[in-house]
């Protein structure tokens, strides 16, 4: 036989469309011709496979090659396709015959020897053989990632000999079976360490509660950072769904999942990170860090001190839980439904409004300090908190808080209410948050003359709706009161808490 076609994928953020790998084999003076779109790391692989075919034992067909990898017109990139081109050039050399290669899909990059190497975003692609009810054959370090799939025949190979062994029938690969790792909390994350700051405490329970996005505003050393980190503790666990979407984000961006399987993301990216790393892009569009957050945290310390260009362009992908990367050759769309957490100095000294300290910042500087960060951005974060100097007597109290499994017993019960009526509160619009709010007409009057006076937003409207929404629930009431209200009102406060 002289013409084979092996089934493989391609890799297109977390899509994992099929490509077919067909080798043809013809007369003429020796050579190999590549087509199909491949970028260099593709066109590399022909000097990969000869050497790999060569030192593993296998006849290299000397006769006029061609590779074809469709559909034509689909980027193709990274060393995955080393294996397949290997097992299409045995096929059509008659040293494997097809029926071997029949409802198997493979991919791997080779060493010069025959030793495969693990190729990024295996995950996406094991999930698309899967649904096509097919088998893998990917490279051992990939097995375990791979097997995440779920109901899916995974056969894992160091060596092309391996492979070929398998095919023949005379050495078979016996499926891949881990054990799943039982999702536990981080050490050294429980709530009851945090002293004091209650009101921040409970802000942090509300935020994680309706999946709210939350800024502390403070001077420093007042627990900022310790209260963020603290979050992902009193989330519900992830679903089966939800971790394997987190983990295929990981597996595209080449990150192990080993330890992070169904823990919620918690990411915290320096100030310095430009606005690519964020929301992700470049040439070969990967997932910024939104994306990496996505079922999680993203945590921004410092939150003045980014860009402001930086900032500005999460607006969007906070509204619509997902980020469009569009580039002259390449198009992605990444899921980004993350819930921001973010800490702020009040001024670049970080001591306006600290009793301990005086602030020895100017006017201007401190109005150029705080203007960095725009109203529409923070028009979108729901909550908007104070995390005062903590006076002696409490930070030598060796009272302890309520812990971080108490608290989630809280948050699971409003997050059951919630999933009742379809969607996170902090993702009710529309018709859907007015019917769950239910305001009495009281209520309603009141709250609009408080919406006039504090010039808010109509964005700022539905968001204090939520939150009042989210108290009612953590109570235990049908609909947010004039209470809850007033709560969801103090908590857009900024304007207070930056002039001290």
């Amino acid at each position: 036989m002289t013409l084979a076609i092996i089934h493989t994928r391609a890799g297109l953020g977390l899509e994992a469309p099929e490509v077919l790998v067909e080798v043809h084999l013809a007369n003429g003076l020796p050579g190999m011709t590549l087509v199909g779109l491949p970028e260099a790391a593709v066109k590399e692989s022909r000097e990969r496979v000869r050497s790999a075919l060569v030192n593993a034992g296998f006849d290299f067909p000397l006769r006029r090659i061609t590779l074809n990898l469709a559909p034509a017109d689909l980027p193709k990139e990274g060393g995955r396709f080393d294996l397949p081109i290997a097992l299409g050039l045995l096929v059509a050399s008659g040293q494997v015959p097809p029926e071997a290669l029949s409802g198997v899909e493979c991919a791997g990059e080779l060493a010069l020897d025959g030793r495969l190497r693990p190729v990024t975003g295996v995950l996406p692609l094991a999930m698309a053989t899967r649904r096509a009810g097919r088998r893998l054959i990917v490279p051992q370090e990939n097995a375990d990632e791979a097997a995440l799939a779920g109901d899916l025949e995974v056969l894992p190979a160091d060596h092309l000999l391996e492979v070929v062994a398998h095919l023949l029938g005379q050495a078979p690969i016996a499926p891949h079976r881990p054990p799943r790792a039982v999702p536990a909390l981080e050490a050294g994350s429980d709530l009851a360490e945090v002293r004091g700051q209650h009101q921040a405490r409970r802000a942090l329970e509300v935020a994680a509660a309706g999946g709210h996005n939350l800024l502390f505003a403070g001077p420093p050393g007042t627990g900022k950072t310790m209260l963020a980190s603290r979050l992902p503790g009193i989330l519900p666990p992830l679903s089966e769904e939800e971790a394997l979407e987190v983990a295929a984000i990981r597996s595209v961006s080449g990150l192990s999942h080993a330890e992070q399987w169904g823990v919620r993301p918690f990411r915290a990216p320096h100030h310095t990170a430009s606005a690519v790393a964020l929301v992700g892009g470049g040439s070969r569009p990967r997932p910024g860090e939104i994306s990496l957050a996505h079922r999680g945290v993203l945590f921004l310390d410092e939150l003045p001190e980014f860009s402001r260009h930086v900032l500005e362009v999460m607006r969007e992908p906070m509204e619509s839980g997902q980020i469009h990367i569009a580039r002259a050759s390449h198009e992605r769309r990444y899921p980004a439904g993350f819930q921001l957490v973010a800490a702020m100095n009040p001024c670049p000294c970080g001591h306006l409004g600290d009793p301990r300290q005086a602030c020895h910042c100017t006017a201007a500087q401190i109005q150029r300090y705080q203007a960095r960060l725009s109203g529409p951005l923070l028009d979108r974060i729901d909550l908007q908190v104070e995390v005062p100097a903590l006076a002696p007597e409490q930070l030598t109290s060796r009272e302890p808080g309520e812990s971080s499994a108490v608290v989630r017993e809280r948050v699971l019960a409003a997050r059951e209410r919630q999933a009742a009526r379809g969607a996170l509160n902090a993702r009710l619009a529309g018709r859907a948050l007015e019917e769950a709010c239910a305001l009495q007409a009281a209520d309603r009057a009141w709250l609009a003359g408080v919406l006039e006076r504090l010039k808010l937003s109509a964005r700022a409207y539905h968001r204090v709706l939520r939150v009042a929404l989210t108290l009612a629930d953590l109570a235990g009431e049908a609909r947010p009161g004039r209470d809850q209200l007033i709560e969801a009102i103090g908590y857009r406060q900024l304007d207070r808490l930056l002039k001290g």
